[in-house]
């Protein structure tokens, strides 16, 4: 069935309206500041927008290099089931990668539902707080951590149950521009299945209490399984210091190279040199070697690669 566009200038109020009519929510972009739903009842079906004509990009974006330092401090935007958005990369390297420093101000139950979404790579690390999550295959929900991560595999199932205030996560996604989409039948949770492959990824989960530190490039890592959940798509490590000596990175050779301070300070050497702070981020283009130097004893750096896409 074709929808009908329906031009808005307040996404939330005519949200509200057509819920009130008996609409339910299919589906709703971007995540952080949604411009556009989908929604039916019965037969019919009502496209909500504030920008006129908007639509999904047809295929991957293209992949553009760019350096840029994002600090922390800076406003963001309310999102997507009463969620808090702060954009770690504007200009979105071509619309391949987004990166969003989110918090849930005030905890307590989240107005989320189940839902799923269309990607090639998602990740979801805890600052700090907790939040309560249930994932499709994966049994009963489970509580995240400051440290913890989890790979949220191609069109999973899945739902935020409810976060303890001042709840701040990381989440790195490509596309940059993805739906999230509503599924009104699945009911979670549901069974373990750990042979279950989602878009030939598998769900992953990092436990940062239960990882042990290992030495790494002048430093120490906590390696995590997302590099074999995601077959080799993307990599992510959390990094500190144990001295003096920088951390030194090779040159990737691939598209993302991500970084974002969770706690303490420290110096980027690449270029001219840039100082961190807590809930700063980065980003290097790829085939740049960088190192990181006088870091604070409580350093700790959440570290993101990923592969070249095609």
């Amino acid at each position: 069935m074709s929808a009908t566009e329906r031009v808005c200038s307040d996404l939330d109020a005519a949200l509200d309206e057509l819920r009130g009519a008996g609409f339910r929510l299919d589906s709703i972009y971007p995540a952080d500041e949604p411009h556009t739903a989908l929604l039916s009842r019965g037969k019919e079906q009502v496209r909500l927008t504030t920008l006129a004509g908007s639509a999904l990009p047809a295929g991957m974006p293209p992949f553009t290099r760019q350096f840029l330092v994002t600090r922390a401090g800076e406003q963001g935007a309310p999102g997507r089931a009463g969620m808090i958005y702060r954009d770690l990369i504007p200009g979105r390297l071509g619309g391949r990668y987004i990166a969003s420093h989110i918090t849930i101000p005030k905890g307590g139950a989240v107005a989320d539902w189940v839902h799923y979404h269309r990607v090639a790579v998602q990740l979801i690390a805890v600052r700090r707080g907790w939040v309560k999550v249930v994932y499709e295959g994966q049994g009963e929900p489970f509580v995240m951590r400051p440290g913890d991560l989890v790979l949220q595999p191609p069109q999973i199932r899945h739902r935020v149950l409810g976060s303890s205030a001042g709840l701040e996560v990381v989440e790195i996604s490509c596309p940059a521009l993805h739906e999230t989409l509503a599924d009104h039948d699945l009911d979670l949770p549901t069974a373990i299945d750990e042979t279950r492959r989602f878009g030939g990824q598998s769900f992953a989960r990092h436990i940062a209490a239960d990882a042990q530190w290992t030495p790494w490039q002048g430093g120490e890592a906590q390696v995590t399984p997302i590099r074999d959940a995601t077959g080799g798509i993307a990599e992510v490590k959390f990094v500190r210091a144990t001295g003096a000596s920088p951390i030194r990175f090779e040159p990737h050779d691939g598209e993302l190279v991500f970084g974002f301070v969770l706690e303490g300070s420290a110096r980027v050497e690449v270029r001219e040199g840039f100082s961190l702070g807590p809930a700063d981020s980065f980003v290097i283009p790829p085939g740049e070697p960088w190192a990181l130097a006088g870091a604070s004893p409580d350093f700790r750096l959440l570290h993101v690669t990923t592969a070249r896409l095609g």
